[in-house]
Order: structure tokens, then C-alpha cells, then sequence
């Protein structure tokens, strides 16, 4: 089982300044799942909180990529993303435009131990010295848990129906940050003629916000004429009885450490409901820098659990 990249300066930046900080506030640690082709960093995809998948091809982080296993070259394990963080920031800071930052799986023998550790280790080499820092990891996955892994990262994959992109996200961010202290859950409506409303709702107080005429991607219908000048109330409820609607509830918490993905600096966010309502997915688009086309060499989402009516 090996690997081993160097990292180019577009990675260091994805990871150093906005995907790994990100992710560290969706969750402390995550597996890093590793391929032939792509790099993936997955969070509790077979947990009950936020799941998170942010997954690239391996040219947007690495070059001279080498990866060799028996478990048809992919190899997956967990590890504590603060630790990640603090060395590539320590790899940033010795670095100069002489440097190469190398990242490779080692075995190694920790102090006062007779039994070797796998670590993933990040080399900064310059002309005349090198940094070695060696981050503690799992024992890799078996071959029937990289095959688990594999299915949950499958299923995680499947999108709603319908999707409705958010006009502007701090907007949301700094409503999430009011709803945290009026209450625990948040009700969730999404529309096929492009509706979204964001609700809590206590015995005293109810805040909350709608956002009407989204862009729709994915299914879409157009809105009754005569549901124009009804309430949001009364315009969801028609909406969720005709088949075009669908209501959530899910934890504040929740909602709001999905949101916390708006360090990665996305170009669009989307939000849709999965058929039966079984989850609420964020997804997070990235444009190629100077253009309006999707960079398909980059993708985010998050998945967020449903609450039960009475919970």
C-alpha cells in the first residue's frame, strides 16, 4: 500500500485557506479517501450528524501522483484535520519558491513503542534542508470497509429532484446566527417553481425568511397564478398538497455547520430535498477562476438529517 504526491500551489491554496478550515468546523475529523483518480475528504458518511463529501480530481491538488494498493488502488483512513491544517500552514510558512511540498503514507516506529504507526507525512525540500511532519493517522481501511465506504459515498452521491440556488448566502449565514438563539429546529420548505422558506418557530416567537422565484435546476413547475398573493403559509401548505412542495425539519446546528462550507468560497449554493424527505442536501458550486463554467475538477455538498415531526 503506497502513496505519495507533491502538492502544487493551486492545492495548497484549495486546502490551506479554505476546503480543510471549512471542514474543520463541519466536523474535527473525517477520512481521506484516496483513489486513481481523485482525492476525497468524507465526513460521517455513515453517522447520524452533517455528512460531507468534498471530493477532487487529483490535478486541482497534486502532481506526480503515485497511489498502489491490493484493494484496486484505493486506500481510505481517518485522521484529525487540525493536525492537517496546523502542518500545511507550518509547510506554508518555511516555504519558498525553491521548496516542494511532498505528502506520502509512512510507516514509522513512535516513541517507546515496538510496533510501527502509519502516519501521513508532509516534506517541505528546499536546496540545502528539509521539514518532515508527521501526522498521525488510522490503521487503513480493510478492503470490505473501503467496499462500505465506497457503497455510503455512492448513495451520498444521489441528488434531489429539485434544486433551488441561494441568491445570497451571508444573507442566511446571518439568519442561521439569530435562529441559534430561538430555537433547535429549523423547518425547511422548497418549491419546484423555485421557493425556499427557512423557519423556527417557538410558542413566543417565530424568525425566519423566504426566498421566492429561484433559479430551478432539476424539475420545475410554474407557480398558480392564484397562489401570488397568499401567504407563505398558505402557499406551502397548497404547494406540499399538490406534489410540487416538500418539507423538512432538521437540527439548527446542523443547518448552520453546513453553512460554515462558505469559507470555501463557492460561486453558487443549491439546496434540495431528497424524495421521501430523507435528507436535506447543500450543495456548493465552483466556477473555473475567471469564467462562468463549472470546475468539474471540484464539488462539495452536504447532507443533513431529517428530525421526526414530534422531535
Amino acid at each position: 500500500m503506497k502513496f505519495k504526491a507533491f502538492v502544487t500551489d493551486n492545492g495548497v491554496q484549495l486546502l490551506e485557506r479554505r476546503f480543510l478550515p471549512a471542514l474543520e468546523r463541519t466536523g474535527k475529523s473525517c477520512h481521506l479517501f484516496l483513489t486513481r483518480d481523485h482525492a476525497m475528504f468524507l465526513h460521517l458518511l455513515n453517522g447520524d450528524g452533517v455528512q460531507c463529501l468534498a471530493q477532487f480530481r487529483k490535478e486541482a491538488l497534486f502532481h506526480d501522483y503515485r497511489i498502489s494498493s491490493q484493494n484496486d488502488d484505493r486506500i481510505a483512513f481517518a485522521l484529525d484535520l487540525s493536525l492537517l491544517l496546523r502542518a500545511l500552514r507550518s509547510a506554508v510558512a518555511v516555504a519558498s519558491s525553491a521548496t516542494r511540498l511532498e505528502i506520502k503514507l509512512v510507516k514509522k516506529l513512535p516513541p517507546n513503542s515496538t510496533q510501527p504507526m502509519p502516519y501521513l507525512t508532509l516534506e517541505t525540500r528546499g536546496y540545502k534542508s528539509a521539514v518532515i511532519q508527521d501526522i498521525p493517522i488510522s490503521k487503513p481501511l480493510s478492503r470490505a470497509q473501503v467496499t462500505e465506504l465506497q457503497s455510503a459515498l455512492d448513495t451520498a452521491q444521489d441528488l434531489p429532484q429539485t434544486l433551488v440556488q441561494v441568491p445570497d448566502l451571508n444573507q442566511l449565514l446571518n439568519l442561521v446566527d439569530r435562529m441559534k438563539q430561538v430555537g433547535d429546529v429549523v423547518n425547511v420548505f422548497i418549491s419546484k417553481h423555485g421557493d425556499l422558506s427557512v423557519q423556527v418557530s417557538t410558542t413566543l416567537i417565530s424568525l425566519g425568511a423566504e426566498f421566492r422565484r429561484l433559479v430551478v435546476i432539476g424539475e420545475k413547475t410554474n407557480a398558480p397564478a392564484e397562489d401570488q398573493n397568499l401567504s407563505a403559509q398558505t402557499r406551502s401548505s397548497r404547494s406540499i398538497s399538490r406534489g410540487d412542495g416538500q418539507y423538512v425539519q432538521v437540527s439548527v446546528k446542523h443547518f448552520a455547520k453546513s453553512l460554515q462550507c462558505h469559507l470555501t468560497r463557492p460561486d453558487c449554493t443549491f439546496f434540495g430535498i431528497a424524495p421521501q424527505g430523507s435528507c436535506l442536501t447543500v450543495i456548493f458550486q465552483f466556477f473555473v477562476p475567471g469564467s462562468r463554467q463549472t470546475d468539474k475538477s471540484i464539488s462539495l455538498h452536504c447532507r443533513l438529517p431529517v428530525l421526526d415531526p414530534g422531535s
